[in-house]
């Protein structure tokens, strides 16, 4: 008997099954509705990243440069 966790390393990549489909659409509408705002958010900090880095990519990448002691 595989366990869960080697199913799912089974199946990463792939299409989901319709026992997924099926428990997406068990979760709550509110759940669901706060799972897309935190996407929608998420993709709007990768945007405005994908914008500075178009912009100065060097100097993005030298702020991370620690100095000293830091």
């Amino acid at each position: 008997m595989a366990s869960k966790d080697s199913e799912t390393k089974k199946h990463a990549g792939t299409s989901p099954s319709q026992e997924e489909k099926d428990q997406v659409g068990q979760v709550p509408s509110h759940t669901r509705q706060k799972a897309e705002e935190i996407k929608e958010e998420a993709d709007t900090l990768v945007d405005q990243i994908d914008e500075i880095l178009e912009e100065n990519a060097e100097t993005f990448v030298k702020s991370f440069i620690q100095k000293g002691g830091e």
